[in-house]
């Protein structure tokens, strides 16, 4: 939902204004969140890959432990710079913001890894329905919780989703 929030009035996203302030920078995904056709999907493409680079090129520090590390504080990091970008933007959860779909995906490879190409397509693309969709609960947090947080906390539950339907999956 995008909700006006009592600040400047609402302006385009662009590569000028993410490259304008780290914190607008981090919140557009590092440029992914600014594609012109789906970036929600663009920053979660953007989270799968880096999860995997960086996973694969230097696995004695992107363990398992230091990911929930790095999730937790990307959560925290998240909560404030989408706050600070959604004011300057002049809404609060502008579809260029892709750093929840960031840290959500992250979340989602953190707890289903290891796991084949295929099964990491099928969470990209179950996360990506949960979060496109907005089954209940999302779509109530999404509409009643704002700012920072509420960006955020809408694709943990979708992420949630995701790593429910796999469990139930490995089950069946």
């Amino acid at each position: 939902m995008n909700t006006v929030i009592d600040a400047p009035p609402k302006i385009r996203p662009s590569a000028a204004f993410m490259l304008s302030h780290p914190y607008h920078f981090i919140a557009q995904g590092f440029g992914s969140g600014l594609s012109p056709v789906m970036p929600g999907t663009m920053g979660t493409l953007l989270g799968w890959i880096l999860y995997v680079v960086l996973s694969a090129r230097w696995p004695t520090v992107f363990t398992p432990a230091h990911w929930a590390w790095i999730i937790g504080m990307g959560f925290v990091v998240g909560v404030h710079v989408c706050e600070q970008t959604g004011r300057a933007l002049g809404v609060a959860d502008d579809g260029s913001m892709v750093w929840d779909e960031i840290i959500a995906m992250w979340l989602v490879l953190l707890l289903i890894m290891p796991a084949d190409f295929i099964t990491q397509c099928w969470a990209f693309f179950w996360f990506r329905v949960f979060d496109m969709v907005k089954p209940p609960p999302i779509a109530y947090f999404d509409q009643h919780l704002k700012g920072g947080f509420g960006v955020m906390w809408d694709d943990i539950v979708a992420a949630f989703y995701t790593l429910l339907l796999f469990a139930v999956w490995r089950l069946i």
